[in-house]
């Protein structure tokens, strides 16, 4: 059977359906899980090294829920700066999920508002991907199925990043085994399983060119960190507006 595909049976329990519904979409975030565990070590690894103990590491990951932001907030500790440019500098960096949020509200605008509020608050880079291409490929995404893949994305994060921490107690400079490289490898991992998941090839070309394109000349005029962050604004807006 395909993945993600469950027969209709007009027989069936709606209780039954939306059970069925939530375990499958606890299987299709599987393929993901590894991602979310070597980079929640990774980010625990790092949390380990700015001092973190392993219920503020595991707290930041139930409370921030973002491995990009939690890599920035750790590396930012461990430079010692100031509270309100870690809150500042991490609202930025989140702020894709504006546009993330926006691309599939349409699945959900039937929903009530504090349904729609539990699946926002729990999507990331991976479940959005995985979202897209179950929407794409059905044209419709169950609610129950995405609570299943939010949920499942969720407690592994917060998992994986309390064994980070645990390992980071035995290893002196986690550049070594370049835990460093964890977070960039994630987001090219997540672009190779958009393209492979049938989503518009065109679409997909000119994001990346533009947001390429806009990293460059941004860079040049701020801060590289600032210019990733306007690149993947840029990019995310870009995405949302095109059509093919």
């Amino acid at each position: 059977m395909e993945l993600g595909k469950i027969p209709d049976n007009p027989l069936e329990k709606e209780g039954e359906s939306n059970l069925r519904y939530f375990i499958q979409g606890i299987k299709d975030c599987i393929p993901t899980i590894f991602g979310y565990i070597s980079l929640g070590i990774a980010c625990g690894v790092l949390g380990k090294s700015c001092g973190l103990t392993i219920w503020e590491a595991m707290g930041m990951s139930a409370f921030v829920y973002g491995g990009s932001s939690q890599f920035i907030a750790s590396s930012m500790i461990l430079s010692v700066a100031s509270v309100p440019s870690i809150i500042f500098t991490i609202f930025f960096v989140n702020f894709r999920h504006l546009f993330m949020s926006a691309a599939i509200a349409p699945y959900f605008k039937n929903n009530s508002f504090l349904k729609n509020l539990f699946i926002g608050t729990l999507l990331t880079d991976e479940t959005f991907v995985v979202a897209s291409v179950e929407g794409y490929k059905k044209k419709k995404i169950n609610n129950f199925w995405m609570a299943g893949l939010n949920i499942t994305a969720y407690i592994n994060w917060i998992l994986a990043t309390g064994i980070g921490v645990f390992i980071g107690g035995f290893i002196p400079d986690y550049k070594v085994f370049g835990l460093d490289f964890a977070l960039t490898a994630m987001f090219i991992g997540l672009l190779i399983i958009a393209i492979k998941g049938n989503l518009k090839i065109k679409k997909a070309g000119i994001i990346v060119v533009t947001s390429s394109i806009v990293l460059i000349i941004s860079s040049i005029l701020v801060s590289t960190s600032i210019g990733v962050i306007i690149s993947a604004i840029i990019g995310a807006l870009i995405g949302v507006v095109i059509k093919e």
